[in-house]
């Protein structure tokens, strides 16, 4: 790849929103007001705007390896705090995919590096479903499923904060799972039982 063409296609992306909207930039320049927060995987086959069908500013995007959220993650807890409590998203999923490397890599017993504090969260995951993984004899059936499961827990640690706890009692902010299937080109929602979480965690992580 030339980075030269990069630049070229930025300038015919310019003439084609032009070309529908002569008042798009002047548009994109008064702000942003996303109702959504996406919180997606890295992986470069994984375009958050591209597979929702959606344009600049109508999504608020943070990307990192294997869609974590990660308490003691300054990055992930600045993007949730400003999304909810100044954008005022009502809506944040979090999307993982299937033929995930950051999951995949998790469940090898190799040496990697910085990814190890990273990837352990990955192995945290495994350890609290690995009755259920372990039933699972096709290798890749199993890596899908901790997929699923990695998104699911994503999900709870980020019901468990004061930001998204609040914005559910003060505008009923939701929180959902979603899996990216790169085979496919789907988007599947896992059904995530938001309030069920809420109602199970709130003994321990309740922040009123």
């Amino acid at each position: 790849m030339k980075i030269e063409q990069v630049f070229k296609n930025n300038q015919d992306w310019i003439q084609g929103k032009l070309k529908t909207n002569a008042n798009f930039f002047n548009d994109l320049g008064k702000g942003q007001s996303p109702e959504l927060l996406y919180i997606g995987c890295s992986d470069s086959r994984v375009t958050a705007e591209d597979l929702m069908g959606m344009g600049p500013g109508e999504v608020f995007v943070h990307r990192n390896i294997a869609n974590m959220v990660i308490s003691i993650d300054l990055n992930v807890m600045s993007v949730v705090d400003y999304a909810v409590e100044h954008l005022k998203v009502n809506h944040v999923v979090v999307c993982g995919h299937y033929a995930c490397g950051g999951v995949k890599a998790a469940m090898q017993s190799a040496d990697l590096g910085i990814l190890n504090p990273w990837l352990r969260n990955i192995r945290d995951v495994y350890r609290l479903h690995k009755k259920e993984l372990d039933a699972i004899e096709n290798e890749d059936k199993k890596y899908d499923r901790l997929v699923e499961l990695n998104v699911q827990e994503q999900c709870v640690n980020l019901i468990k904060t004061a930001a998204v706890q609040k914005a559910y009692r003060d505008r009923n902010l939701k929180v959902y799972g979603w899996v990216f299937d790169v085979h496919s080109g789907k988007l599947i929602d896992l059904k995530i039982d938001f309030e069920g979480i809420l109602r199970n965690i709130m003994e321990i992580y309740h922040l009123d």
